[in-house]
């Protein structure tokens, strides 16, 4: 993976390789909380926030520290308690700076710890043998990616408020059938780049 540019890398994650519409990791917090666009934008900023230093952080803990000390099999966990330290910390910030924004969010703040695409996409960075460069454009372009999912999803989801639902497709399911939309939609860009 040495030889692909990091920039084509950070368009394929947002785009091609979207976390969320390919891989779809991420999907309890993208269906609770996009229901409106400022919430939606809050926490997509937080998660490409959490999600470009974690990969950052992590890449750095698993080549510099786990590699050479034969210990690999432990970076699960300690993946897991970097995002969980870097989330804590960006829950701290947003109470402190956006108290109206951290109520929006409500529990939705806390359990980007336990957000599948920031570990996903730590993982995936590990596996796939990135080098550092390519690590951080994947996780900021996987948290931009993410994001633009998000908002996305928001602003359809606040003009469907002004449109006809059948009753049995309200809420979740209807939700259901634009992820799916907006995942085709996505694929369409397959061809102009791509990761594998």
């Amino acid at each position: 993976m040495s030889e692909i540019n990091p920039f084509i890398i950070f368009i394929a994650a947002i785009f091609t390789n979207n976390i969320l519409l390919s891989n779809f990791l991420g999907m309890c917090s993208f269906i609770a909380i996009s229901k409106t666009l400022k919430a939606s934008f809050g926490l997509g900023c937080a998660v490409t926030f959490v999600m470009g230093i974690t990969i950052t952080a992590n890449w750095l803990v698993f080549h510099l520290v786990l590699k050479p000390l034969g210990l690999e099999y432990l970076y699960f966990l300690i993946f897991i308690m970097i995002i969980a330290a870097l989330v804590q910390f960006v829950e701290m910030v947003v109470e402190r700076y956006s108290p109206t924004l951290y109520l929006a969010l409500g529990i939705f703040l806390p359990l980007i710890t336990v957000n599948c695409a920031i570990l996903g996409a730590c993982l995936f960075a590990v596996v796939r043998n990135y080098t550092f460069m390519q690590s951080i454009a994947y996780g900021i372009g996987s948290g931009i990616g993410w994001s633009l999912a998000i908002i996305s999803m928001a602003a359809i989801r606040q003009r469907l408020r002004f449109s006809h639902v059948p009753k049995a497709l309200e809420g979740i399911g209807i939700t259901m059938i634009i992820t799916g939309i907006m995942a085709l939609a996505f694929s369409g860009f397959a061809g102009v780049v791509s990761m594998q």
